[in-house]
């Protein structure tokens, strides 16, 4: 079960450390007009909320940073702002803050002693990393400091990010994998609920065990494990195994290979061309916790269709032309052309322009390429799929190239925002923000939905103790019916 999250405005809290000093009035007024400004590039900002109801909340902030605000706090109450707009990609990025936001607001060290997923508003244990495996594999954890989990759930639901009306991805955003250096439950939780010591009392229904409370030593850092990948950048990040000699499992959990030096397009090349001369009669495309990057999906679509082959029908746009240089010393990017689109847009009506940039009207319709691959195909999906892999998605549903499994995306038909971003930092509270600035908008009225699959499967608290793979075991169920 999702918990539905009402996003509004949050109250300041008060510091976690009262010595702390606050950020000065003056300058968090300075830092507000900067996001103001910023905003007016953003395609999405009023996708979901008219300029009224936008600036209202502008003004909110404005209120109560009239005094100053400590960092932890001005840190929270962006956040819930930037999750008001309802836009994945808008958020106050983990990772591209300063060392100092860091260390005071990403790198307490106060983090539960478990990975775990949201089922039905609880967590649910997938790793223990407390002494004494005191939360065995599956274990139901169902208050913390006597506070339900989830009433803790609809408390963070407005600090997490996703498109439109998608909790199921705002829940998966806050389930911690112990595969980042930050987790927004590691970042929220302890602000919203700081902790009174160097432990936290957990009510627990562990596997075959009768229910009981626990008093556990909070993890004091990262529960990231070392990869092979930092001390080799060029190995391969997916896998291709055999769950069965007919059966090919392509596991592929990130697509953000930006600074990757493994050669991924011959990799993936060379798999799907070994997969077409062995005839192998099916193929899984295993995206489950991937939430994109690269637009890797294309390759393989182009492996897929048979003629060219147009996907849903989205007009790209954005809202500005050039950047107005008051804007410019607070904003970085990785390409210089995002701040002067002078020449690649043309304007629309509502204050939009329509980006149109060589490449991108050949981009919207998929060519076959190489030796295609004609088995069964099969795509694991879940709420985690929310950019990349929901276009991937979207596509291989719409064209009916394969069967999509597991639970609905996140994303949203109604459009995304993304493609190009901009790096906004605050000039005092020195806090970053994502800005994406190109917006997808559909040419016909589509729902606010992630992509529904196929065949849905959902895995259970019992499924999660036992290990069992209930997503990969429905598929090899549908292989057997030929």
């Amino acid at each position: 079960m999702v918990v539905p999250g009402v996003l509004v405005a949050v109250a300041l809290l008060p510091p976690s450390n009262p010595r702390q000093p606050l950020t000065t009035a003056a300058g968090l007024q300075q830092d507000l007009n900067v996001l103001e400004q910023a905003l007016r590039l953003h395609p999405g900002v009023y996708r979901y909320q008219t300029p009224a109801q936008v600036q209202a909340r502008l003004d909110a902030m404005r209120r109560d940073f009239a005094r100053g605000a400590t960092l932890e706090q001005v840190y929270l109450r962006i956040s819930d702002f930037c999750g008001s707009l309802k836009c994945g990609h808008t958020y106050a990025n983990f990772f591209n803050q300063e060392d100092a936001v860091k260390r005071r607001i990403h790198e307490r060290p106060n983090r539960v002693p478990f990975c775990f997923v949201w089922i039905g508003g609880e967590i649910v244990v997938t790793r223990d990393l407390s002494n004494g495996n005191r939360f065995p594999r599956g274990t139901r954890v169902k208050a913390i400091d006597g506070v339900p989990t989830r009433t803790i759930l609809a408390r963070l639901i407005p600090f997490s990010r996703a498109d439109g009306g998608n909790d199921a991805k705002r829940v998966a955003n806050l389930e911690v994998t112990g595969c980042a250096a930050y987790e927004a439950f590691d970042v929220f939780y302890p602000l919203l609920f700081p902790p009174t010591a160097a432990s936290r009392t957990f009510k627990i229904e562990a596997p075959g065990r009768s229910p009981s409370t626990v008093v556990a030593e909070l993890v004091p850092g990262s529960r990231k494990k070392p990869t092979q990948e930092a001390a080799d950048p060029s190995r391969p990040l997916w896998t291709l195994t055999f769950p069965r000699p007919d059966t090919a499992l392509l596991s592929m959990p990130d697509w953000a290979i930006y600074q990757s030096k493994w050669s991924w397009q011959a990799w993936l090349d060379t798999t799907l061309d070994d997969l077409v001369q062995r005839s192998v009669p099916n193929l899984i495309v295993d995206l489950r916790g991937n939430e994109g990057g690269n637009a890797v999906g294309d390759l393989i679509l182009r492996r897929l269709v048979r003629a060219p082959a147009r996907g849903p029908e989205y007009e790209r746009r954005t809202r500005y032309q050039a950047v107005p240089p008051s804007l410019r010393p607070h904003l970085t990017t990785w390409d210089s052309s995002f701040y002067d689109w002078k020449g690649a847009v043309t304007p629309l009506d509502r204050g939009f322009f329509r980006l149109r940039r060589l490449g991108d009207e050949i981009a919207a319709v998929i060519q076959p390429s190489g030796r295609p691959y004609t088995g069964r195909v099969f795509v694991i999906v879940g709420p985690e799929n929310s950019s990349a892999t929901f276009e991937f998605a979207l596509k291989v549903k719409q064209l009916r190239l394969g069967t999509l499994v597991g639970r609905p995306t996140g994303g949203s038909r109604r459009g995304i925002n993304g493609g190009g971003f901009f790096f906004l930092t605050l000039p005092n509270s020195r806090i970053e923000i994502d800005i994406p600035l190109i917006g997808q908008f559909p040419r016909t009225p589509q729902p606010d939905a992630g992509v529904v699959p196929d065949l849905l499967v959902t895995p259970s608290a019992s499924d999660i103790a036992t290990g069992r793979d209930v997503e990969l075991t429905a598929i090899l169920k549908q292989t057997n019916k030929r």
